[in-house]
């Protein structure tokens, strides 16, 4: 298929449109885990709580990171932006050479595994119970990643560094080992291509990783009881699980076209966009979601707070109003009794009311703020425990 620079400006716009938007989405989710975890720290109403939903805050920065070097890089491989000499001709073949060998082993030596394997760090993060809290679990992932991404990466360095020499010895095809390939209509320009043998240890790694992403699945499955998180968990690892083979494998057809023709930057772009998937999944599933219900914990924190504020106010009031009816009952004319000295150092008051019926005429109601005592009671009378039990015959009013 001939080359149709049109067809290829554009895929290379669409690429630069799509990158940018992940780096704004990446900026704006950075400064959002900073803000929230500077509310925490500061013992903010409603945010202390949250500190489990945002232990692993470090770690998410680490993946937005990882996933802005990756983008930059797509960027800079594009013929859009230097293969096709028209931006940066004045450079040489050589330095145009490096940038791509820089390409190769920046995105599928470091980048694209170190994006997996944090995907699979803040997964397995869900199966500890207060590990990822602490600030020592966030430092040791980051020292895992790089170390279990170190391997890949000087392998990736090695076959590019030592591709000639390889595919001289054993005399295989220049798409083995070869990350550049001279444009047919300008010598001076050198075309980015895409490795067999680093696209063979990428997917080396990706079939471990993603065996692995299966059985800690499958793990968290057994272990959550809530649907909306197990959908979630669903749909992250088959997603993550099928579009980061399918870049391998779209990496892989690559290496029989030439980088002039369209079906070779097809390629390039359908695996682009697969991993582009890959990232915006794990972006969506462990930054998005997370501070979203953080969002709705710390809405349903405060309505908690204003209801038991408001049950507060109206036990208050209850109280007041109590407090003000014995205020008017007091007024009526207490026992002669009742107005020693002793008796009000005591905090005790008494009300009278009369007794139709009866022969004397008066009885006693008491209510005694400290315990009651023999000081608290009339002479003569019954000590009182309490309010008194009074039949209805005797009872003329309420207190």
């Amino acid at each position: 298929m001939p080359y149709s620079r049109l067809a290829v400006d554009a895929l290379g716009v669409l690429t630069i449109i799509l990158v940018s938007l992940l780096v704004l989405a990446g900026l704006f989710c950075i400064l959002f885990l900073i803000y929230f975890r500077t509310k925490i720290r500061g013992g903010g109403q409603g945010y202390i709580q949250l500190g489990y939903f945002h232990g692993p805050w470090v770690i998410r920065i680490t993946f937005i990171l990882f996933a802005i070097w990756w983008g930059f890089g797509e960027i800079v491989r594009l013929n859009f932006i230097r293969g096709d000499g028209r931006l940066l001709n004045a450079f040489s073949f050589t330095w145009q050479e490096t940038v791509c060998k820089c390409y190769i082993v920046s995105s599928l030596g470091f980048a694209e595994p170190c994006l997996y394997l944090t995907v699979v760090f803040l997964l397995r993060a869900s199966l500890q119970k207060s590990g990822a809290l602490s600030q020592k679990w966030n430092g040791k992932t980051v020292g895992y990643i790089f170390l279990f991404c170190l391997p890949f990466f000087a392998l990736q360095l090695i076959l590019i560094l030592a591709g000639q020499q390889f595919k001289k010895r054993h005399h295989l095809p220049h798409y083995f080992t070869s990350p550049v390939e001279r444009s047919k209509d300008d010598d001076d320009v050198a075309l980015c291509t895409y490795p067999l043998l680093s696209i063979f240890c990428l997917g080396l790694f990706a079939i471990m990783l993603t065996s692995y992403l299966f059985w800690l699945g499958g793990s968290i499955l057994h272990l959550v009881i809530n649907r909306s998180l197990r959908k979630r968990v669903y749909f992250l690892v088959i997603s993550i699980s099928a579009f980061f083979p399918l870049r391998v494998l779209s990496l892989g057809l690559t290496v029989k076209t030439r980088p002039e023709h369209l079906p070779f930057q097809a390629l390039a772009f359908v695996g682009f966009v697969s991993f582009l998937v890959c990232i915006s999944m794990g972006l969506f599933m462990f930054i998005i979601m997370p501070l979203w219900d953080c969002l709705e914990l710390k809405k349903s924190s405060e309505r908690d707070i204003e209801a038991r504020r408001r049950l507060s106010d109206e036990q208050n009031d209850t109280v007041s109003l109590i407090a003000n009816q014995s205020t008017l009952g007091g007024s009526m004319v207490s026992s002669p009794g009742r107005n020693s000295a002793a008796s009000t150092k005591r905090g005790s008051i008494s009300f009278r009311t009369t007794d139709k019926d009866g022969p004397s005429g008066v009885a006693f109601v008491e209510l005694s703020v400290f315990s009651p005592s023999q000081h608290s009671t009339p002479p003569g009378s019954p000590q009182l425990l309490g309010w008194p039990m009074l039949p209805p015959s005797q009872a003329q009013g309420p207190l």
